[in-house]
Parts: structure tokens; C-alpha cells; sequence
């Protein structure tokens, strides 16, 4: 379905379709196969609040990006010591996820050129803002966010961040992200290799 929403991107040589891991990979790559474009991840760390370990209070990224949800952070009563030592946790994380995936690749040139953010849904876009923080940093011409399932507001809200969002399915109530998947299961670290190492062989 995304595929077919965005088939005008196919086969252009401006276009890179970034991946949040792990859930986004297996998504991505059947878009970026479709449309012939190169695939890469933008590693994305969610920041979980220790009482309640399904909220996400923020996000960190590469180029030291952390997206914070300011009124969740003072719900649950944290500090901003208490953001930045989840904050750290995660980046350590994120570091390895980097060189787990890449092992030695370097990251696809995305200057210049058209970014599709994929992921395999959005519940409150914390880790879909930080991945769009970080990829500006590397000066794309264009960000766009595509996904197969979101929260509506969430849809919404991002539009202020990025140049352009996709979101096919918008289901009321929404429940979660894997409610609207036949099979939700874990995607390993494993799978997220063998998907980039058969996407550049594919190209």
C-alpha cells in the first residue's frame, strides 16, 4: 500500500528510504525494493519511563538529538537528571545498534536528496521526531515520514516537523501499533542485517 502511495518515487536517484530499527526495517525494505532507492537506518533509542517501561517519555538519536514529551516527563515527576541518565542509557544502545548493522558500511549520503522515514507505526512519534531531527542534520532536501498505521493526532503533529506524511491506515480506537499486524513478532538484530546486506545486493 505505501509502495503504490509513493510509486512517483520510484526509481529516482534523489531518493533514500531510512529505516527506524528494528520494527521499520522489514517495512522499509519492501518500499525501498519497490522503489528501486537505496536503504539505510536512522538508530533511534526510545526513552521509557521506569515505573511504566510501554510510555515513551522521549527519544534519543544520532548527533546527539533527545525529543523530549515535557508534560509526560512532569506526570511521572522526573528531573531533567533523572531525562538525562535515561538519555545516557540509551545512547550506549544506540552506539552498538550502529555498528551491529552497518559492520563497517557507511552511512548512504542523504545531502541533497529526498528522505522517506519509515516505521512499522506511530503511537506518539517521539522516535519518529528525534529520527527526523537527525536525519536534518545531514541537510536532505526533503524529509518525509511514511507508515503503514499511526494515531491520527500523532499524523497530525508531525506534519509541523517534516515536509510531508503518509500515514495509510488511521484506525479509531487505535490500541497500538501491533494490534493492526497479523504477525507482530520481535524483528532481531539478525533480521536487520540480512535486510540491508540484501538490499544492497538487490541494488
Amino acid at each position: 500500500m505505501l509502495a503504490a502511495r509513493l510509486a512517483h518515487y520510484a526509481g529516482r536517484d534523489d531518493v533514500v528510504v531510512l529505516a527506524l530499527p528494528r520494527g521499520g526495517v522489514p517495512v522499509a525494505f519492501e518500499l525501498a525494493t519497490e522503489l528501486r532507492a537505496p536503504l539505510d537506518v536512522v538508530s533511534v533509542r526510545k526513552l521509557r519511563a521506569p515505573s511504566h517501561k510501554e510510555l515513551a517519555l522521549g527519544a534519543v538519536a544520532g548527533g546527539d538529538v533527545l525529543v523530549v514529551n515535557d508534560a509526560v516527563v512532569a506526570g511521572l515527576g522526573l528531573s531533567v537528571r533523572d531525562v538525562a541518565r535515561l538519555a545516557r542509557a540509551e545512547r550506549s544502545e544506540l552506539v552498538r545498534r550502529e555498528l551491529a548493522y552497518r559492520r563497517g558500511r557507511p552511512q548512504v549520503d542523504i545531502a541533497g536528496r529526498t528522505v522517506i522515514l519509515v516505521d512499522d507505526g506511530l503511537a506518539t512519534g517521539a522516535s519518529m521526531k528525534a529520527a527526523a531531527a537527525a536525519a536534518r542534520e545531514r541537510r536532505p532536501a526533503r524529509i518525509m515520514v511514511a507508515v503503514p498505521v499511526a494515531v491520527s493526532d500523532t499524523c497530525e503533529d508531525l506534519r509541523r516537523e517534516v515536509d510531508e506524511v503518509v500515514c495509510m491506515l488511521m484506525p479509531e480506537p487505535f490500541f497500538s501499533v501491533g494490534s493492526w499486524y497479523e504477525n507482530f513478532e520481535q524483528t532481531t538484530d539478525a533480521e536487520v542485517r540480512k535486510l540491508l546486506d540484501l538490499s544492497v545486493e538487490e541494488r
